[in-house]
């Protein structure tokens, strides 16, 4: 009984409240033996007849008895779905189960995204217990499969690195086959996630105005370069490119030097922090109009958002951005000094933070002397101070200043290699790495998702998957297609497993 996940989105009815007030006995019996039966088949039996009672009676405890039941059945389904190529997580000392627990648990996501944005979005989102059904061309797969060296195995590690947790289906939207299977996953799932030149879905079938009149329940969330409409709106969209026409790219790099990129692909990766919030804002407003609705989220306008205050210092005060290194052009000191091995980061946010740096660093005298005395006099006096500051770091090692400065008022950090990073005390405590199994490639590594919950589970579930690796499984177990429709659909090339592609 594949119900959508996303139509069960009623207030929720405490049990007790309504199988006191408008259920007879027996049918209390009879869902508290659905509740609790382990015999899938029992249970269906006993849900026929329970659904035929409940419509009679009100639609809220139908709606409410048909929730229960697809909980379980999602339940028994992932349950089975875990069994196809997914592993558990450990670290050094602790083994991750696979539940499928999380505040999202029960959300079923279709990911027609690639590269970075949209991929870390959906990672994001699988991390808190969403079910992401990627899709990929059946030759080609994702383009970061192939972005390497370095590779881990056939697998390259900037595919790995955003992929976890995702089930591999392998569908050609250039056949008519393959765009009826989106159609019918669409009306089992809650959300649609895509990075297509705008009007690209929608000149096949499958854009929003297509898809919400099968599956009205549908988030359709849209990640394109410039937005929907507009004189860029048609041009691809990569994150150095955006990073240029918002502004970032400009504004970083040493203050006399050319303009820099940002070492990983910011405004991709904000983007999908965005998109992952929109979708889930977009979920609570379902639980409120029964409906879902389509997003817009776009390179270029994240950017500029993400411009903050030297937008704001344009925009309010007429002052153009300029790059500054790792300075800050409204705080001083506030950033990198040069040891006599390495480098070290200081902020220093305010009078009593300087006044420590200063007591930290023995340099009192800078106390005394009038140019410093303020935030806004340290800006206007920025070289002369440096100069003392710099001359001053430069006397001791990194690890020398940070035993000096441990425990100071202010804060302070090495600038590590990623190696480094790594072996850094506190990312250790945080247990940012844990390790899974992964099907072809064995043992490999992944960066933990960096937020905890209290109550939930926010977790690496599942290694990031092969090729076409779930076809079957989706196809069959979600959709509900016959083995013989799935037997034609490969023969026509509509869709591929990886047992298919690997025999090819």
């Amino acid at each position: 009984m594949l119900i959508p996940f996303s139509y069960l989105k009623p207030k929720i009815i405490h049990p007790d409240r309504w199988k006191s007030r408008v259920i007879p006995c027996k049918l209390s019996s009879d869902l508290e033996f659905i509740r609790n039966c382990d015999n899938f088949i029992a249970v269906m039996k006993t849900c026929v007849n329970t659904m035929r009672v409940l419509t009679a009676i009100e639609k809220k405890p139908l709606m409410r008895f048909i929730e229960i039941i697809s909980v379980r059945e999602s339940v028994r389904l992932s349950s089975k779905r875990f069994s196809h190529g997914t592993a558990a997580v450990s670290n050094a000392t602790n083994v991750c189960s696979t539940l499928t627990d999380g505040p999202l648990s029960g959300i079923r996501i279709i990911d027609l995204t690639r590269v970075l944005a949209g991929p870390f979005a959906t990672m994001v989102l699988s991390d808190l217990g969403a079910e992401v059904i990627k899709v990929e061309h059946p030759q080609k797969g994702d383009e970061t499969r192939g972005w390497g060296p370095p590779f881990a195995g056939s697998e390259s590690c900037y595919f790995l690195s955003v992929n976890r947790n995702k089930q591999s289906i392998a569908i050609d939207l250039k056949k008519a086959e393959g765009l009826s299977v989106i159609r019918d996953l669409a009306k089992q799932s809650d959300v649609l996630i895509e990075n297509f030149i705008p009007g690209a879905l929608d000149r096949i079938g499958l854009g929003y105005d297509a898809l919400k009149t099968i599956a009205p329940q549908l988030i359709y969330c849209s990640i394109s370069g410039y937005g929907p409409s507009g004189p860029y709106h048609k041009r691809p969209g990569y994150d150095v490119i955006a990073a240029s026409v918002g502004g970032l790219v400009g504004v970083t790099g040493p203050e006399d030097g050319e303009p820099c990129k940002v070492g990983v692909a910011m405004t991709d990766l904000t983007t999908g922090l965005y998109a992952h919030g929109a979708i889930m804002a977009a979920l609570l407003d379902r639980q409120r109009t029964g409906n879902g609705q389509k997003i817009d989220c776009n390179l270029l306008s994240t950017q500029i958002s993400c411009m903050v205050n030297l937008a704001s210092n344009y925009l309010n005060g007429d002052r153009e951005a300029k790059r500054w290194g790792t300075a800050h052009e409204s705080i001083v000191p506030y950033q990198a000094f040069p040891t006599r091995d390495g480098y070290l980061t200081i902020g220093s946010g305010n009078n009593d933070q300087f006044a420590a740096l200063c007591k930290a660093l023995d340099l009192t005298n800078l106390l005394d002397d009038n140019r410093f005395a303020t935030n806004a006099l340290r800006v206007k006096n920025r070289d002369d101070l440096l100069v003392t500051l710099k001359e001053r770091f430069r006397q001791k090692t990194t690890k020398e200043w940070l035993i000096i400065l441990e425990g100071a008022p202010f804060p302070y950090g090495p600038i590590n290699t990623i190696a480094q990073a790594f072996s850094d005390p506190q990312v250790i405590h945080n247990e940012m790495i844990k390790t899974v199994h992964h099907p072809t490639v064995g043992l490999i590594k992944q960066v933990a998702p960096p937020v905890l919950y209290s109550s939930s589970h926010n977790k690496i579930r599942s290694a990031p998957p092969i090729l076409g690796q779930h076809t079957k499984y989706v196809l069959s177990e979600i959709i509900g297609y016959s083995d013989c429709k799935i037997k034609q659909l490969i023969e026509q090339g509509a869709v591929a497993s990886s047992d298919d592609l690997e025999n090819s």
